[in-house]
């Protein structure tokens, strides 16, 4: 027998490619974002800085020579005056009521065009119109069309049927800038709330109807308890928009007969008074008092859904 020989074969080495950290792969796909949060922060946060910095100083601008350091003052006026105070309480009393009001009435035409019929695209967008119209205009168009006491078209209709002539502005102005603001603020809730009537679980409920479940039995088991995170949603964006309102209180009835809210109150002391310490301070608050009813809408809605479900 010949013992025969393996001659060794020469292997070429193995390269190990390298991968890239988890936290390189983060920064990578971040990276095309910070342009945006830069530009972002200088228009936002550094104005707002400026803003911090400027409300404890007494800085009347008029004087500006004559500022000076003085603390947590402007904030204590902003809390103790009195015209000051009714200012804070109008706004929250105008966001409350704009959101709460707003929420029912987009659900109720949320839920009317969650249903099919014949011209539905039409009505959609006939609602959603008051939405994208300029706010100022939309104020004006309260204002004289339909507020006026002499040609606006409530008294039209009020005379038509033999009923009183009164003065909307000044009988009742609170509400006059409450229902502007309702009629703008309806379709945005209505948006966000039929998106959440769409995304139901149409299976589990044919299923439910199946089973001999009512429509206000479906509503308030299944629809509700779906729309809540909807109607959260609806209830913070609103609240912080609203809460800095400016333009129906200034349109409709120029701050006076107590609509004065904090952003109006903000406006006449730095524009009317021009005391920047003063109306830097309540601008502050106008911003921590949107994320406090904010919060407190989101906590209210969260409350009210918890204690349905224990019910149930």
């Amino acid at each position: 027998m010949t013992a025969t020989t393996t001659t060794p074969v020469a292997t070429a080495p193995v390269r190990t490619v390298r991968q890239p950290s988890a936290r390189l792969r983060a920064w990578a796909t971040r990276a095309p974002l910070l342009p945006a949060l830069v530009f972002m922060i200088v228009v936002t946060q550094l104005p707002f800085v400026a803003t911090l910095v400027i409300s404890f100083f007494d800085w009347n601008a008029l004087y500006p020579k004559a500022r000076r350091f003085t603390g947590l003052d402007n904030y204590r006026q902003v809390l103790t005056d009195a015209d000051l105070r009714h200012s804070v309480w109008t706004t929250v009393l105008l966001t409350a009521a704009v959101v709460l009001v707003s929420l029912v009435a987009g659900l109720a035409l949320a839920l009317l065009l969650d249903r099919r019929f014949r011209g539905r695209g039409v009505v959609r967008t006939l609602l959603i119109a008051p939405f994208l119209i300029v706010p100022v205009a939309a104020a004006l168009l309260w204002k004289h069309v339909l507020y006026n006491p002499e040609y606006g078209l409530f008294n039209g209709l009020l005379h038509y049927v033999g009923g009183p002539q009164p003065d909307w502005i000044s009988d009742t102005p609170l509400l006059a800038v409450e229902a502007s603001l309702v009629w703008q603020w309806t379709p945005f809730m209505m948006l966000i709330l039929l998106a959440g009537l769409q995304s139901r679980d149409h299976e589990q409920i044919e299923a439910a109807r199946v089973d001999g479940a009512s429509d206000w039995q479906i509503f308030r088991h299944l629809t509700l308890p779906h729309l809540r995170r909807y109607l959260e949603l609806g209830a913070l964006l609103g609240s912080i928009y609203i809460v800095q309102n400016f333009d129906a209180v200034f349109t409709i009835t120029s701050g006076g007969l107590g609509t004065a809210n904090l952003p109006y109150t903000v406006y006449q002391s730095f524009y009317q008074a021009h005391e920047n310490g003063l109306a830097s301070a309540a601008g502050v608050l106008v911003v921590i008092g949107s994320i406090v009813i904010a919060t407190f809408a989101l906590r209210v809605v969260s409350s009210l859904f918890r204690e349905e479900v224990a019910r149930s």
